[in-house]
Formats: structure tokens, sequence, C-alpha cells
């Protein structure tokens, strides 16, 4: 139920067909839309109902892995539960099948696939067999076949995917939770609600179990209270807890008897945000048992992640960088943050569709960023949510230069190299979803990628 664009349902999908499962998909997004995910399932004996969902399917079904965008109260599912079918969704089914108990998982608003990778690289220095899976566009079903009783599984969480994780009380050895703000706020009551589906990651933890926890974050503090496992905790600004700290620039580990410390120069990604997920993730290595020299050489290797910060090119001494997966308010702030010492000024690339979040914290970076001379400009992509973005920027009575509001991508791009000068960037952060204008956040990205490589320099540009 919900095929979907990135390559969890595809997997599913192809996993159930090799089983000699009966399939079914179905989707309310028409087969046009979803020709990108359709296109590598040709040839497969799959059944599709697309643009709709019918009862029939429903009460006739033994199975139903619905996708974790699907809300769990949908009419659907009800009528599949009372027909008396079982209900999955991929991480659930991929926990019940999964040979290995070795699992850590790692869930938060940001960070969380940075963390992963990183805490996947940390133990791959130690024990080169460690799967990732997870919330990366890929289905961790596949991975299934490389998995031993012994296999570390390093898993990026959702909170969608810990919804269904908690109703059916599965749990992990190793959890770490990154920080918390909002987002997903069309999909949750609140706040409170979004959190409550978070604290699923610890649980149904053991006592024996480990969940990391960041102490610089107000509301992630609160979650030792009802953890059922033993607490580590990560702190960039003290140094008085057990588990992983920033001191005199390193990187600490001091926990239970345990102590070792790491150059945090290792670390190749910037930005104060890329220390605190390194301290979760050598905090999760170590808890698993990762030597030291391990944990170095990942830390040294690590080069960051595809649509997170990434450099894409420079050009004319203009470095553009693709930060799209920053879709809430939160994660652009973090972007604005992490340049707050670079020399050059930044033009910024922002707006998309709505999430229900309030855009007065980035409203506040930026308009701080432009006192401060740092904001060059901020060119708008038009979305549900760019009006409110544009309006809380503009309650804050800074002047912001604007250049223009766009609904091509192309010329929006366009604008931002001719607005840049030698030694600034061209930052993607949109704070908002994609949808309207792209298929998803990585579509946003893959355009963005592909428009920065057509440039060509622009010979009459001045400092």
């Amino acid at each position: 139920m919900g095929l979907g664009l990135h390559d969890g349902g595809l997997g599913v999908a192809r996993f159930l067909v090799e089983q000699g499962a009966d399939v079914t998909v179905t989707d309310l997004r028409t087969e046009e839309v979803l020709a990108p995910t359709l296109e590598k399932l040709q040839g497969l004996p799959i059944k599709y109902v697309l643009g709709e969902h019918r009862e029939s399917d429903f009460k006739d079904a033994e199975l139903v892995i619905r996708n974790p965008a699907v809300p769990r109260e949908s009419r659907f599912l009800k009528i599949a539960r009372e027909a008396g079918a079982s209900l999955e969704m991929e991480m659930t089914l991929f926990f019940k099948l999964c040979p290995s108990d070795f699992l850590l998982g790692i869930t938060g608003t940001r960070g969380k696939t940075s963390t992963t990778l990183l805490t996947g690289s940390l133990l791959q220095e130690w024990r080169p067999d460690t799967v990732i899976a997870g919330n990366l566009r890929v289905s961790a079903l596949a991975t299934l076949s490389r998995i031993t009783p012994d296999t570390p599984v390093v898993l990026e969480l959702s909170s969608w995917q810990l919804e269904g994780l908690g109703e059916q009380k599965l749990s992990l050895r190793f959890a770490a939770v990154t920080n918390m703000s909002p987002d997903h706020l069309n999909r949750y009551r609140d706040m409170a609600d979004y959190a409550d589906a978070k604290r699923n990651i610890y649980r149904w933890q053991q006592p024996g179990d480990i969940v990391v926890l960041n102490a610089d974050d107000a509301l992630v503090s609160t979650f030792a209270e009802d953890a059922p496992a033993r607490v580590a905790w990560t702190s960039l600004e003290r140094q008085d807890l057990a588990g992983a700290y920033l001191a005199d620039d390193r990187f600490i580990w001091d926990f239970e008897g345990q102590t070792e410390s790491y150059p945090a120069t290792l670390l190749k990604t910037p930005g104060r945000h890329s220390q605190a997920n390194a301290l979760t993730a050598i905090a999760l290595a170590k808890a698993a048992g990762c030597p030291q020299a391990a944990i170095e050489a990942g830390l040294s290797k690590f080069q960051g992640v595809a649509d997170r910060l990434e450099l894409v090119r420079e050009l004319d001494g203009v470095r553009f960088y693709n930060d799209t997966t920053a879709t809430s308010p939160a994660g652009t702030v973090v972007a604005l943050e992490a340049f707050e010492r670079d020399a050059g000024k930044i033009v910024l690339l922002a707006g998309g569709a709505d999430k229900n979040l309030d855009f007065a914290p980035l409203a506040l970076a930026v308009a701080t960023s432009a006192r401060a001379g740092q904001l060059r400009q901020i060119i708008y992509l038009e979305g549900t949510a760019t009006p409110r973005l544009r309006a809380a920027i503009e309650a804050t009575g800074t002047p912001v230069a604007t250049g223009g509001s766009y609904t091509n991508f192309r010329e929006a791009v366009l604008a931002a190299q001719s607005a840049a000068r030698p030694g600034d960037i061209v930052l993607l952060s949109p704070g908002a979803a994609s949808f309207g204008m792209f298929l998803h956040e990585f579509d946003r990205g893959t355009q963005f990628r592909h428009l920065v490589s057509e440039l060509t320099a622009q010979t009459t540009r001045t400092a």
C-alpha cells in the first residue's frame, strides 16, 4: 500500500515477488507520476491499482505492507484489519526476518542520515560485513541475504517507521536520537505527538541495552526519564556526563570506566552539527565494541553525504552547496550556522511546500545573517510555504535583499549564479518540502547538481 517514489516500496514489491507472493500494488498516485518506479518493476508479475485504493483489495488481502507515508488512521487499513489481514511495514517485516540482533538504530529530526552513514563507516573499519540500511532510499529487505546472526546492522529510522516498530514492541540493542525540532506537523497533531513517535526507538529496549541521547537538546535530554536502557550522553557543551563529548578540539569517549580520545580534526565535514553527529556515531560504535583504531580510520575517511551540505562545484570562485534535505526551517538554520565563519557571502535558495512549521526561527537566522553582512541575497522557490517564509522574514524588520521568486528552478539557479561574487556561496537549503516543483527532495537535489554542472563561467563578474 503506497509504492512511492523512493526505493523502499520498490524493494518491498521485489522482495515479496521473490518469495512467491501474489502481489498487488496500490497507490493513490497515477501511473504517470509513478513512472520512474514502475519502470524498475517491469516484467515482474505484479497487479497494479493506481490512482485509487479499492476496498475489495484490502478485504481480500492476507498481508498488507503499508508505506511509511500512509497514515495509521487510513480507513483502508481498518478494512484490512477487520478482514483479518496482517498489517506490516517494511521495517517491521525486516526486524522479524533479520537473523541478527546486533542492531543499531538512529533517529532524530536532523542528522539521521549523516550519523547513520558515519556510524556504519566506523563499524566497517572493524567489521567489513556491517550492513547499513533503513530510511536511505533502499529497501532493508534487500540486505537480508548478506546478514548472518552476528552481522552488525546500522539502521536510519524515521518517525513513521518507528510508529510501526512501536506498535509491535520491536527494539534494538543500540539506539540514538540526534536532536528534535518541529517537523512533519502536517502529519502529527503537535510536537508532543511527533516526539512520542521518536521515543519508540528506545521504548522497548532492555536494561542491558544502550541509548545515546543528545544532552544539548532540551527535548531529547528528557528522554532519559523513561528510557529503560543505559544512557550514553553526547554533548558539544558539557564534559561532566558519561558518554561522548568535545573538549580541546578532541572527541572524548568516557563511559563506564572506558576512556578514549580522537582528534576532532580527523573529521572533514564542516560545521558544529557535523561534530555533534560524529559524537553520536562514536558513542554508538564504542557501545557496540568498535576499537579506537577503527574509529580514527573511519572518521578520517568519511566524506559526508550527498544532498546534505554537499559541495557540488566551484565556478568563478563561487561554491555551490546542495542541502536539499533541509526540508524544515531548523535544517536551514543549521546550514546558515555552518558557514558563520566563512569569509564568503551566501546567496540562499529557499522556499517550497508547507509542512505547517514555524518559520520564525529561520527568519531570525536570515535576518541575523543579513545584519552581519553574511547573507548577500535570498532567492525564493515558489510553493505553499514560501509566502509564510517571506512574511516571517519581513516581520523581523531587517532589510533582506531578494532576487525574486521563481517557479522555474533553472531560472532560480541562474539568478543565484548572477548574484554571487568570487568567494561567495550559493546555498540550496530550502527549509521546506519539495512537492509541487519536484517529485521529492532528492529530485530537487539531483536537478540542482545537474543545473550547476551545466553553468558556464561569467567573465564579467567582480568582487
